[in-house]
């Protein structure tokens, strides 16, 4: 049954008022069994009664902008909660686009947590910022905190990791992922008390420095739940096969170094008897640095591999290619442009169910060379072996329109076609001809399509194509690509279900950014960079849209001109409160800063690096 219901400038929910004839005590209970975010979303509003049993049997939530909500309207919404995800900064943050001090501190989220959500077990957190302070108090605040997972956030040192691990003691997973952290010392890992066992999930493969190898393996000994185990490249072999004997259950394995001097014919041996006593892993990553001579002792335990992350493995196609003869169950790949078309073609003929490809460049900033990297052929060779092929990212530094099209024929269910010519503006090679055609067949061919990212040289053709047929279009991203603001017009007239824009260098100016008014409201965010907006165009956003944030990144001067950095987001909170400091405030027409619904008011943020940022206050009535 489809509910169609109209938006309303009450600020009330958007209920209709219609009698459930379930008890609410069997309503919650069936509805506790939905997991879909977007399934729960669309149960609270069939009704009064499903809006109140949403809200009581909720115990997950999914924040995909920190600033989209506070953590006071949060609570409000949901009192039962358990688990929440929150993500940050904008993804340009990982591209150096985004200051250092622009915000997403987990701190004020924490404060509010302790006193609403005292059974708070799982917190999942991506490019934030976390002080140890923050830890530290995450620890102590939390009796029944579980679960604590890391991803691309900052701030922290291990001294706060120290912290989780001492208080902590119902402790079941630490994730710590691609983070900006002060490694000062190996010890934390000895701060877990000698009684501690319950851990699930531990993962520090990105720590630069040495761990205290005697406190992991008793760590690691005492927690016989274990199932995933990623350690650092100071992990040497000899310290893994201990690590393995120890805990043979593990379903997921992250080693460390995979080349070591002068290993006996014994250590050898015992090494591969270790892998191969691990009969339950599907999942295998690491293996920094490897050896050519160690790469057999994966052998064993490649058989049953769903998932094989090579992405800090530089390895060549051969030795791709032996190892791949091993994994006949492999659903995702991620691997270095270093494994060469070679690779690629090794890929085709031995994993026919693969589902997912990831090709990352082992030096972006190397100049172009012949023989290096991965093409077109490479791409076509594997996507006629793995016809299941949806979720692709590959870098190449050449690619052509017909080899494009002729991926998307023999894959046609891509959902993700992330392709990134690493060359800005590169055509196709062979022809000189723009890349429209390429990206053409792609959303012409693939109609269950949710992520794109576009690159090379691209005119406008190329997003009128994908107005007109990537109707399912959540996630766009664009770099380098456009002729005029027409090409972004036509993204945004012709996407109904586009949820994220991220542009960067495109001549796309204040009409294109004010051809979205309609829009804004029902995407997550716009992200525009270097383009050719004017501050004027973002306060006419602003002003006509008084329910979005507008924040103008801008390096110090005057409040005119362009708009270097550009992040307009919704958000029921209206304007975000942690600005940097040096603080001046502009009022617009209304006159009056924060003089209520519909106001103006920009507030203009100066920081000491120095940045200038500016946003709107508005609101949204639903979450």
């Amino acid at each position: 049954m489809e509910c169609r219901i109209r938006k309303k400038e009450s600020p009330e929910p958007n209920i209709l008022n219609q009698a459930s004839p379930f008890p609410d005590e069997v309503l919650e209970r069936v509805l506790g069994m939905v997991k879909s975010r977007k399934d729960r979303s669309s149960v609270s509003l069939v009704c009064k009664e499903w809006y109140n049993a949403e809200r009581w049997s909720r115990r997950s939530v999914f924040i995909g902008n920190c600033y989209s909500v506070s953590p006071e309207i949060l609570t409000r919404r949901f009192p039962n909660i358990r688990s929440v995800t929150l993500k940050g900064k904008p993804r340009f943050s990982d591209f150096n686009l985004v200051p250092a001090n622009w915000g997403a501190d987990i701190r004020s989220w924490l404060v509010v947590f302790a006193d609403k959500y005292p059974l708070l077990e799982e917190l999942r957190l991506k490019r934030m910022t976390v002080s140890d302070e923050s830890l530290e108090f995450l620890a102590l605040s939390f009796p029944y905190f579980k679960a604590l997972s890391l991803l691309s956030c900052d701030g922290f040192s291990t001294d706060g990791l120290a912290a989780i691990a001492t208080s902590c003691k119902n402790l079941t997973e630490l994730d710590i992922q691609e983070n900006g952290i002060d490694d000062k010392s190996g010890n934390w890992l000895s701060c877990f008390p000698e009684s501690f066992t319950s851990l699930e999930v531990l993962n520090f493969a990105n720590l630069p420095n040495d761990v205290n190898s005697d406190a992991l393996e008793k760590l690691v000994s005492r927690c016989k739940s274990l199932k995933t185990l990623k350690v650092n490249r100071s992990v040497t072999l000899e310290q893994l096969q201990r690590l393995l004997v120890r805990a043979p259950q593990l379903c997921e394995l992250g080693s460390g170094s995979f080349s070591e001097d002068d290993l006996t014919a014994q250590q050898y041996s015992e090494i591969e008897s270790a892998f191969n006593n691990c009969k339950n892993l599907h999942t295998l990553s690491g293996l920094w640095d490897p050896a050519e001579q160690y790469l057999p002792l994966l052998y064993p335990a490649c058989t049953n591999l769903t998932f094989f992350n090579l992405s800090y493995a530089p390895l060549d196609g051969d030795d791709l290619a032996k190892l791949l003869v091993h994994c006949p169950n492999l659903r995702r790949l991620w691997v270095v442009d270093t494994v060469e078309d070679k690779g690629l073609e090794a890929v085709g003929s031995h994993c026919p169910l693969l589902e997912e490809l990831r090709v990352f460049p082992a030096d972006p900033f190397e100049d172009e060379a012949i023989g290096h990297g991965v093409t077109e052929s490479g791409f076509v060779a594997l996507s006629r072996g793995c016809p299941r092929l949806h979720y692709v990212l590959y870098f190449c530094r050449q690619m052509t329109n017909a080899a494009v099209a002729t991926v998307v024929q023999n894959c046609p269910d891509f959902t993700h076609f992330r392709l990134c010519i690493m060359n800005p503006g590169q055509p196709d090679y062979l022809t000189h001809e723009p890349m429209d055609e390429a990206f053409g067949a792609v959303v012409k061919t693939c109609s269950k399509l949710q992520r794109l990212a576009v690159s090379g040289l691209l005119t406008d053709l190329t997003f009128e194509y994908i107005g007109k047929y990537a109707k399912n279009l959540e996630t766009l991203s664009v770099a380098f690509a456009g002729s005029s603001d027409w090409g972004m017009e036509c993204v945004l007239r012709g996407c109904p279900k586009l949820r994220k824009l991220e542009i960067r260098d495109c001549p796309f100016g204040n009409a294109a950014l004010l051809s979205g008014l309609e829009r804004y409201e029902s995407m997550r965010s716009l992200w525009m960079s270097d383009c050719k907006l004017t501050m004027n165009g973002c306060r006419l956003l602003a002003k006509e849209m008084p329910r979005l944030n507008v924040e103008v990144i801008k390096e110090e001067g005057c409040y005119e001109g362009p708009a270097q950095r550009v992040y307009v987001y919704r958000s029921v909170a209206g304007p975000r409160r942690d600005a940097p400091s040096f603080v001046l405030a502009h009022c617009g027409p209304h006159n009056a800063r924060g003089s209520g619904k519909g106001s103006t008011t920009w507030s203009i943020v100066c920081t000491m690096q120095p940045y200038l940022v500016c946003y709107m206050r508005g609101y949204f009535q639903n979450l």
